[in-house]
């Protein structure tokens, strides 16, 4: 099949190299001149593991190609997938749907016969309806369909995500567009992996409500770790306690500075901002909204505990500051509350992290970047671990307590003990959930 890919952000890029990968001849649109030439020269824009083996490898067998031109890479296409930007929209919490609507036009413009025209980008309920008028205005005697066909791509994990995934939702209006879908998903429908096939409006809602779900998962376990911290329970026993129930499950209850990303944060805006219009309060996702913010809040006072109650003329280690470990995605991390509010109390701030400096730079203005986190820790008064990057798994943490002004260490994602800071010589140290919420600074609290 040939399958065109409207943008080549993290979604459309990874989708667009599996695709290739699946056999379908594959041409990925960018209207950025320089991130084509970029993806010509075998270079990736983004980092994810693997992803530049796989689309060299495409490139190489003559599968995968990158243009500019919209409407050369449209003509003769079987299935047309948008997947630009969904961006929350300021003022009102809503996704901006602007991309995906002026995408939908030109590819109107360009239609040269049937395709059906999918939308990969997340989008709230109605907006592949909204997709089809645009379409239909825009060129009267165009013959397609729409489809919705929400991605489930973890940043770090995405390729086998996408070869192996829990499950392909296709939201669809006729049994033509079924059968496209189906084809281009046949290698995964070989392999028995579950292709839902469902309405545009319930493909559209999964998306939200899983993305939605998954939020609230984090959300509780970083409130249950709260009061762990004040009744002296350990959260990583209770997580495993929990999560060995199968109705509950292990995934998601991991105890840190709060949720960000590209994902979660917009999308559970935008479903509370849908519940909202449609007079259906989503009570508990604005909830998780507001529960996360001062899980950030949260964060900062734990820090300023352990730096005697201010931040000014402290210097501070940052170990990673992208959401996650494992990508370069700094959208809505943690860090981009923690660390303003560092360097804004008047903390000198040094910050390692293996593939957030390139928007690092810009996202967090006044700080030092270095490379080495025992060169970060140099007469520190403390060390952040802010991302569980496999840089900062393995520490030596003896190492790190000599190189600092005062051995004092915040665990943020809970990579080490109590134990194993004291025996390193931290005087003090605290992590998520498994310690006092203002521990004392001269001592470490039992394990």
């Amino acid at each position: 099949m040939k399958i065109t890919m409207i943008g080549t952000g993290y979604v459309g890029l990874v989708s667009g190299v599996c695709f290739s990968d699946f056999g379908h001849d594959v041409v990925c649109v960018d209207k950025n001149p320089a991130k084509i030439e970029m993806l010509e020269r075998g270079e990736v824009p983004i980092f994810e593991p693997g992803l530049d083996q796989l689309m060299a490898k495409n490139v190489e067998a003559g599968r995968l190609s990158f243009t500019t031109d919209l409407a050369s890479a449209v003509a003769g296409a079987d299935a047309i997938f948008i997947a630009v930007g969904t961006p929350t929209r300021r003022g009102d919490g809503h996704a901006d749907l602007s991309y995906v609507m002026a995408a939908a036009e030109e590819v109107a413009n360009a239609l040269t016969g049937y395709a059906v025209i999918v939308t990969k980008s997340t989008v709230p309920v109605g907006t592949n309806r909204k997709v089809k008028q645009v379409v239909t205005k825009a060129n009267p005697t165009a013959e397609f369909d729409v489809a919705s066909n929400p991605e489930f791509l973890r940043e770090g994990a995405a390729i086998d995500d996408f070869m192996r995934p829990d499950r392909v939702v296709v939201g669809v209006q006729t049994e033509r567009a079924a059968e496209v879908m189906a084809e281009v998903y046949r290698p995964l429908f070989l392999r028995d992996f579950p292709i839902i096939t469902t309405d545009l409006e319930s493909a559209e809602m999964i998306k939200y409500a899983a993305n939605a779900f998954l939020a609230t998962k984090i959300t509780f376990i970083n409130e249950i770790a709260a009061l762990c911290e004040r009744v002296g329970a350990d959260v990583k026993e209770v997580s495993k306690g929990i999560g060995l129930d199968g109705r509950i499950g292990n995934k998601f209850l991991h105890a840190g500075p709060g949720y960000g990303g590209s994902c979660f944060p917009k999308d559970t805006s935008a479903l509370a901002r849908i519940g909202q219009e449609h007079a259906v309060p989503q009570s508990i996702v604005e909830t998780v909204i507001r529960v996360n913010d001062a899980v950030k809040a949260r964060m900062i006072e734990k820090l300023r505990d352990l730096c005697d109650g201010s931040f000014n003329g402290k210097t501070i280690a940052i170990l990673g500051v992208t959401f996650k470990p494992n990508t370069d995605d700094m959208r809505d991390a943690p860090s981009l509350t923690i660390v303003p509010a560092l360097v804004g109390g008047g903390a000198k701030v040094r910050v390692v992290d293996p593939q957030g400096r390139r928007e690092g730079e810009t996202l967090l203005p006044g700080v030092h970047w270095t490379d080495d986190p025992y060169k970060a820790a140099q007469n520190a008064d403390l060390v952040v671990i802010l991302t569980e990057w496999n840089e900062f798994r393995a520490l030596d943490l003896k190492r790190l307590a000599k190189k600092m002004a005062t051995p004092r260490m915040a665990d943020l994602r809970n990579v080490y003990s109590a134990k194993d800071a004291k025996k390193a010589g931290f005087e003090a140290y605290d992590a998520v959930g498994r310690g006092g919420l203002n521990p004392d600074a001269s001592k470490l609290a039992a394990e």
